[in-house]
């Protein structure tokens, strides 16, 4: 069955239930406003921007769109692409679009108008969809875009060179257009992170979406009574994924506009969130702000906060060891996946595995994972290598790239290019990313491994560790350092610090300097290698 279908029971079993709640603690409002169907609640000056919609209303807006769009002449197999922050009117159109038979193609919010430019030509797109915040990213390229395309504009002040969203989908039916879909139909492109070159379009059907809905489920029990609080961009496969738990249970989601610990806690405790996903660099920043009393637990009402979880990137066991004992209460899960394995739960700890907490788990719901070798031969227990998945989720293809689908799909296994091992209970750690190795004096170092030793130092926010070229060894480590703010540090403190490693895993270098993070918390380690990768360091002291 398609994932509309949940769409359209939820409409039906709980038509008057709040589905998705929008808020922005950045925007202050001191009256009521009603705009279109969704209404702007709690007229206080003192409180945040915050609209909400329920399932029948969400199914009529995907309805009317999906509605605006046939009469345009989209059809199934076409493709529509979302541009936009995130907000109550994303989901609606992104369902609006599966409703018709077309394929979803999100586009990532930080594209330079020469990247939106690339993946609309790329995925074949028919219409764009976008918003206020890519007014003049898309009127940069609209010459060369425009031409057999449409473009349509959601949000106020709509540009001549585009189509009003809001009055053109008012005008369009809420009734279902009954587009008859399976399960192989192809459901939507979305875009790799590019953390390792230029983001490649990803294929997925109906299936890989729905297969998604029950690993997130089954993982994390999403129930009616659930609340989600979801902070990250809905572009991305993760944020959406883990939001199918509550499309699947019809629970109730939060989208929170900002990243501030005093944000996540307000958000938390007024909307009685029961689940929240994090990112490493929000959960690091609200352990700071507890520790240093910038926020105050106690003004929080926060009993109902059941589960925490973190995936998108390696993720310290010093964090987690932390957050339990300040949140003892909290349940917590690790989980691991890729936008090629409809983002997170083809591994996951579980969250009675707390104890082995620093490893990314095992295979999820309804996936198999095996280690292989350069030959993709499966390792020994306890060595490293390559981690393969297989499962319902895995991509179809990288669209319109039949060698680099080639490289990476095999007999159903989808090689992940990230380099693991599997302990004697059978849990897997991630130890880095291919192509992230550093290969100094014939030895093999892991960055994460060494990243996690050094983030376990008391002054240290954020560490990235890269290889910069060496005439002698090949390469060198290099610890790129972000200090706690207000805190001092120097180079001569880390390398004693770092003594306990073996000496072959001691970083060479030590800079100091702000780590870049994309918008899904993976460290922009391409930026690192050029930015640092030619430049002659000199010893300094810094904060």
């Amino acid at each position: 069955m398609p994932i509309t279908e949940f769409l359209e029971r939820n409409a039906s079993d709980f038509p008057n239930d709040v589905c998705l709640v929008e808020i922005n603690p950045e925007i202050k409002e001191d009256r009521r406003v009603s705009w279109k169907e969704f209404e702007l609640i709690e007229p206080n000056p003192k409180t945040s921007y915050r609209r909400e919609i329920t399932w029948s209303v969400f199914n009529e807006k995907a309805n009317r769109f999906a509605n605006l769009l046939i009469q345009r002449g989209i059809r199934k197999g076409d493709k529509v692409a979302i541009l936009m922050m995130n907000g109550l009117e994303w989901l609606p159109i992104y369902f609006g679009i599966l409703k018709t038979g077309a394929l979803a193609v999100p586009l990532n919010f930080r594209y330079s108008a020469e990247e939106i430019e690339y993946c609309v030509q790329m995925a074949q797109v028919q219409v764009l969809v976008f918003s206020e915040a890519f007014i003049s990213r898309v009127e940069e390229i609209k010459e060369k875009i425009s031409k057999g395309r449409l473009l349509i504009y959601v949000g106020e002040g709509c540009p001549e060179f585009a189509d009003d969203y809001h009055s053109l989908s008012a005008n369009c039916s809420s009734q279902s257009p009954r587009m008859i879909l399976s399960d192989d139909d192809d459901a939507a492109i979305y875009f790799s992170s590019g953390t390792t070159g230029f983001p490649k379009a990803i294929l997925h059907k109906h299936r890989s979406l729905v297969h998604a809905c029950m690993v997130e489920q089954n993982h994390h029990g999403q129930t009616k009574e659930d609340v989600f609080l979801c902070i990250p961009p809905l572009y991305h496969t993760g944020a959406k994924m883990h939001w199918f738990g509550s499309l699947l249970s019809g629970g109730k989601a939060v989208l929170l506009k900002g990243t501030k610990p005093e944000f996540i806690l307000e958000a938390a405790s007024k909307e009685k969130c029961s689940i929240v996903w994090l990112l490493v660099p929000w959960a690091q920043d609200l352990l700071e702000a507890i520790e240093s009393k910038r926020v105050n637990l106690e003004d929080y009402d926060l009993k109902q906060w059941r589960l925490m979880h973190i995936g998108a990137q390696p993720v310290p066991g010093s964090l987690i060891k932390k957050w339990k004992s300040i949140f003892p209460h909290h349940l917590y899960d690790t989980n691991y996946g890729l936008s090629e394995s409809i983002g997170p739960g083809c591994v996951h700890l579980g969250v009675e595995n707390i104890h082995k907490v620093g490893a990314i788990g095992k295979a999820g719901y309804g996936w198999q994972v095996k280690i292989v070798d350069e030959h993709r031969n499966p390792v020994a227990q306890g060595e490293v290598g390559e981690l393969a998945v297989k499962g319902p989720g895995v991509m179809t293809c990288y669209y319109r790239d039949e060698k680099a689908t080639e490289e990476v799909l095999q007999d159903g296994w989808l090689f992940t290019g990230d380099m693991a091992r599997e302990d004697e209970e059978g849990f897997l750690f991630l130890v880095d990313r291919k192509k992230d190795v550093i290969i100094s004096g014939g030895e093999n170092l892991y960055p994460v491994q060494i990243e996690d030793f050094i983030r376990t130092n008391e002054k240290v926010h954020d560490v990235a560790v890269i290889g910069l070229k060496d005439q002698r060894l090949g390469e060198i480590a290099a610890a790129i350092i972000e200090v706690k703010e207000g805190l001092w540090m120097t180079k001569e403190e880390i390398h004693e610090f770092c003594l306990e490693l073996p000496r072959y895993k001691r970083p060479h270098e030590v800079i100091f300097a702000r780590i870049p993070r994309n918008p899904t918390g993976k460290i922009e380690k391409p930026k690192l290698r050029e930015k640092y990768g030619t430049m002659d360091l000199i010893a300094e002291q810094t904060t």
